[in-house]
């Protein structure tokens, strides 16, 4: 049964990639010298060899410095290549990147898989004790950087070597630090030579609860591909705008996904959700990628912002990286239509289910199918299968792009040859999945359990609530309370009183907040997660 399964997988994968234009029909050669590239250099380099393929001289992005061809991509990372080479970096190496979205990271990426040094994504989140303990533990050699991110480099020994990729007029940067325009015109920008073996990257977990863990990703398929072509119907040629930021799984695998089908990304180094639709009118992108938290704040600009711009040329808004909530989703709808598409993974897992525009109207909050190549399941805490409908249980995935492991040795759970997503959830009726939250967030309360998340989802209902996070904090009488972070809507007086009533008019009167704190805003990291901790300190 495993190996029919497995049939089945390949010949629908190749199906889908053929589908979305990945590889086109009339040239089968073209798609062998993809893989060959892609085993040789690793995936970043395979993706732009495809597009390479395509057409050298069309546009692969534009930034705050204007555009750039994939024939300019590859002729800038090969001259880099050599200078990194010229430097000691090699096959043995690794590069670690702390940039925002241009094309100084995109041709550090390429560049890394050309010499074959293993590259490391940072957030540019990170504090100096953040950024100094995965540079430690992942033995970065070198490190590419923003200037804006030199004090936190202080926190580095100076035998990690620097490399400057951004800087803005008035920057105070050291001119001793090599820049990467400079390496690249000084160096031949000719085809360099293969690496030993690709390098393969690292992304980093979110961070939320402490240091960031390494996920390594060394080998990737194109077949893989077809997890995120299957159900959201990226297609060859097409624009993207690029929000949410590359070094997070949910804008790298679409950034990567874009250049193999020779897309043209528009990427910015900051995100303004005003900005961001005006990109998608100017640019006509039929694709935006995102993370929830973005795409709340474009929604929140109001009909009447959002009709300036003329975004009819819209197909897809994909978003991924944390929960997208109920209200999200139907708002999202009136403000552009049918197009949201929502990717449920996390950094370890990487593709789980994806819902799609129809899904989303009929059932809004939910995570959708699994799509080709993958499986999902739910299992109680012993371990045992959960098979009946709207029965919460542990959520866990195979899919064909799940890492094996940490940096640092350590793994998640496995059960049944398939990896713990540390979310727990539900399917409906329908087969649709639920998330319900994360296993760690859970809060027993008077001996009840209670996941924040859905109140979070009730809350973001009501018309007086912008945004609001739920805790648990210590209580003598029930063990823990739950405690409520709210940010009123421009405009709205609403109190705590109203708070709880809701709550208890819509949910168990165990899931009340017995507190709930008026903020203006919640703690979030770059890529839109709750900093729970940073709630969890509040001191009144």
């Amino acid at each position: 049964m495993t190996g029919i399964r497995a049939l089945t997988d390949f010949a629908r994968s190749v199906r889908v990639i053929y589908g979305a234009g990945l590889v086109p029909v009339r040239r089968l050669d073209n798609g062998v010298r993809t893989l060959r590239a892609t085993h040789t250099y690793g995936p970043f380099v395979g993706a732009m060899h495809n597009a390479l393929l395509r057409g050298p001289d069309r546009i692969a992005l534009i930034d705050e410095d204007g555009p750039l061809t994939y024939a300019g991509l590859d002729r800038h990372s090969n001259a880099l290549a050599r200078a990194w080479a010229s430097c000691g970096l090699g096959s043995e190496s690794t590069v670690a990147a702390l940039c925002r979205d241009h094309r100084g990271l995109v041709v550090s990426m390429l560049a890394a898989g050309k010499i074959g040094a293993r590259l490391v994504l940072l957030n540019t989140g990170f504090a100096g004790p953040q950024l100094a303990g995965v540079v430690s533990r992942e033995r970065v050699n070198a490190v590419v950087y923003d200037a804006e991110f030199q004090t936190v480099l202080a926190a580095l020994p100076d035998s990690v070597s620097r490399y400057l990729a951004w800087e803005d007029d008035g920057d105070p940067v050291d001119s001793a630090i090599p820049r990467l325009k400079d390496l690249i015109a000084e160096h031949p920008c000719g085809r360099v030579k293969p690496p030993r073996s690709p390098g393969g990257f690292v992304l980093l977990t979110s961070g939320t609860t402490g240091t960031p863990k390494g996920a390594p990703r060394n080998h990737t398929s194109v077949l893989a591909s077809a997890q995120f072509l299957d159900r959201i119907p990226l297609r060859e040629g097409g624009t993207t705008y690029m929000a949410a930021p590359i070094f997070h799984g949910t804008g790298l695998s679409q950034f990567v996904l874009s250049l193999a089908l020779g897309c043209t990304v528009i990427m910015d180094r900051r995100f303004d959700a005003a900005r961001a639709v005006a990109q998608v009118a100017r640019y006509r992108a039929d694709t935006l990628i995102l993370v929830p938290t973005m795409l709340q704040r474009i929604v929140d600009l109001g009909p009447a912002v959002l009709a300036k711009h003329d975004t009819s040329t819209l197909r897809i808004i994909f978003a991924a990286g944390s929960a997208l909530s109920p209200d999200l989703c139907r708002r999202t709808a009136q403000a552009f239509g049918d197009v949201l598409y929502n990717l449920y993974g996390s950094t370890e897992v990487a593709v789980a289910t994806v819902a799609t525009p129809a899904e989303l109207r009929s059932a809004p909050g939910t995570a959708g199918r699994p799509p080709v190549a993958c499986r999902v399941a739910l299992y109680d805490t012993d371990g045992q299968a959960i098979t009946k409908p709207n029965a919460t249980g542990r959520i866990f995935v195979k899919s064909g792009l799940s890492f094996t492991g940490y940096t640092d040795g350590r793994r998640k759970e496995v059960i049944d040859g398939m990896l713990s997503s540390g979310d727990v959830g539900h399917f409906d009726d329908n087969g649709l999945l639920f998330v319900d939250g994360r296993e760690d967030d859970m809060i027993v309360s008077g001996g009840e359990n209670v996941y924040p998340l859905e109140v979070e989802n009730l809350l973001a209902d009501h018309d007086d609530v912008l945004d609001a996070a739920v805790i648990g904090v210590p209580d003598s009488e029930f063990g823990h309370r739950l405690r409520a972070f709210v940010v009123r809507a421009p405009g709205a007086t609403v109190d705590t009183e109203v708070i709880t009533d809701y709550v208890k008019g819509n949910l168990a009167r165990y899931k009340a907040p017995r507190e709930v704190i008026f903020i203006d805003e919640l703690p979030r990291n770059a890529t839109g997660k709750v900093l729970r901790r940073e709630l969890e300190a509040w001191k009144r």
